[in-house]
């Protein structure tokens, strides 16, 4: 009897716990359902949606669904891509209200899939894929379509999570904005430069058009683009130039001061008007060329016995811009720029007051100038100057905003690199195009974007140390594996003595 009632008292102490601890989950898992929260322990927060991409997301007002088109048994790196992808849609489905839609669709479920697919615009791509213990060709599917009322947007493959979020958001902003801003990129007579490069990734925002500033711009411009110019202005190019600054209009524009012609190793100083419209918002470009420690490299040929062969050679004409104006949202997000022949940018002091001048970019703390005698040969054994590093946080970059006479505000972005934009130049750097369209995004008042485009990362390099510091840690490196393992060693004796005599002291 007292066995039976210990039986009945035993099970009531389990079931009871039980009831309640299945009770907690079923609430815990209901309430999850609707309001939930996760850690993301990421130093860019990459695998979290940005305030960018809820605000985008909120401008939805209708249904918007998602198609994605993902074949399975891929290698393992595209396997992860897809399981990202999902998790970021999720994401994207949660903040959305219920705006938001999305289904994957499997090649390998139905024939029909594959024609579907290439009907939206995703056509399958060629992969080798290893299969019963052999190498093979498979042809998969890795896109998404983006359906918002009467149009689309196609992601046509999708092979890496590198700014997946920011494809994604840009395209869902695409469709839903109902007027696309307009933007121009300004052709002068005196100007050779070609800008194709930055105008094909502009027209993924914007409606881009080629402005010839001989005739006057047409309102419907938020703002122009310019690329550096060697000479002055024609009067009506100065005269329409300056009218659209007049009215409000915004201006980015990438000048230096010195044109240089590297292949001759000629250098001269600019004389054009176009120093003196941007005075009056406070800019004042040195006539000088910055050098920095932190720079980019060029081929230099070399006698090596009998040959001659290109050396890569650092180029501090180059400089590598790692310095940022932190509290501007412009260039909050961005690791690394790199700039060509570029000069000091200094604010003008008569404007001190008038216009709001604010520096973006920064030289290095190991950083200089060459001034007067240009010598641009690469060679610090024959040019000093590539060695004299006197000089830090040299401003390469700035923004400007002023109140015209009429009472509008018109705003300027500088950087002090003429071929910053060129396909010859800095046109082929990713990060530049980040930082073109921020600056573009800024002028026209359009910043849901801005911090979304620096989120993913651009450029890890390691931080240089001294020649002292590597010694350093060369001498660590080789000595304390030497140390762990006699340490491991002596700490597995000890043990061994110790066990060995409590086993006598058994044993006696």
């Amino acid at each position: 009897m007292i066995e039976k009632i210990k039986n009945i008292d035993l099970k009531k102490s389990v079931v009871a716990p039980a009831l309640v601890m299945f009770t907690m989950l079923f609430l815990l898992n209901a309430i999850s359902k609707n309001w939930f929260f996760r850690w993301d322990l990421t130093d860019n927060n990459m695998y979290s949606l940005s305030a960018s991409s809820e605000s985008v997301v909120d401008q939805i007002d209708d249904l918007l669904t998602m198609k994605i088109y993902f074949s399975d048994d891929l290698p393992g790196e595209y396997a992860n891509n897809r399981r990202y992808l999902q998790d970021l849609l999720e994401e994207f489905e949660a903040i959305s209200d219920g705006n938001i839609r999305f289904e994957f669709f499997r090649p390998e479920d139905d024939q029909n899939i594959e024609q579907e697919a290439q009907k939206a615009g995703i056509m399958p791509v060629q992969m080798q894929v290893v299969e019963n213990d052999k190498m093979e060709v498979k042809r998969v599917l890795m896109g998404m379509v983006i359906l918002y009322e009467d149009k689309k947007e196609v992601l046509p493959v999708i092979q890496t999570t590198t700014g997946l979020e920011y494809e994604i958001t840009t395209k869902i902003k695409k469709l839903v904005e109902t007027n696309k801003p307009v933007v121009g990129i300004a052709s002068l007579e005196s100007q050779t430069n070609q800008y194709q490069t930055i105008q094909n990734i502009l027209n993924q925002r914007y409606n881009v058009r080629p402005i010839n500033l001989s005739e006057p711009v047409t309102p419907e411009i938020n703002a122009i683009l310019m690329g550096g110019v060697s000479d002055s202005l024609s009067s009506s190019e100065k005269e329409n130039l300056l009218e659209f600054l007049n009215r409000g209009g915004n201006l980015f524009l990438t000048q230096n001061r010195i044109k240089t012609n590297l292949q001759i190793q000629q250098a001269f100083p600019i004389e054009s008007d176009i120093f003196s419209i941007i005075k009056d918002y406070g800019f004042s470009i040195e006539e000088n060329l910055v050098t920095d420690k932190l720079c980019g490299r060029v081929n230099v040929q070399q006698q090596m016995g009998p040959i001659r062969m290109n050396v890569p050679m650092e180029y501090p004409l180059l400089p590598i811009v790692r310095s940022f104006n932190s509290d501007e949202s412009i260039v909050a997000g961005l690791e690394q720029m790199q700039l060509v022949f570029a000069s000091e940018i200094k604010q003008d002091s008569s404007t001190i007051g008038n216009v709001n001048f604010v520096p973006l970019l920064f030289s290095s703390d190991q950083s200089g100038e060459m001034r007067g005698n240009y010598n641009l040969n690469p060679d610090p054994q024959q040019n000093p100057f590539m060695r004299m590093f006197n000089k830090s946080a040299q401003v390469l970059g700035a923004r400007s905003e002023r109140l015209n006479s009429n009472g509008i505000m018109s705003q300027v972005i500088l950087v002090s690199d003429s071929e910053f934009m060129s396909d010859q130049g800095g046109g082929r750097s990713p990060e530049n195009h980040i930082f073109i369209m921020n600056s573009i995004d800024y002028l026209i008042g359009d910043k849901d974007l801005i911090a979304l485009r620096s989120r993913e990362i651009t450029s890890r390099p390691l931080e240089d140390i001294s020649d002292g510091a590597k010694r350093t840690w060369k001498w660590i490196n080789i000595i304390s594996p030497t140390i762990l393992i006699i340490a491991f060693g002596l700490i597995r004796i000890r043990n061994q003595k110790n066990r060995s005599k409590v086993l006598e002291e058994l044993y006696e």
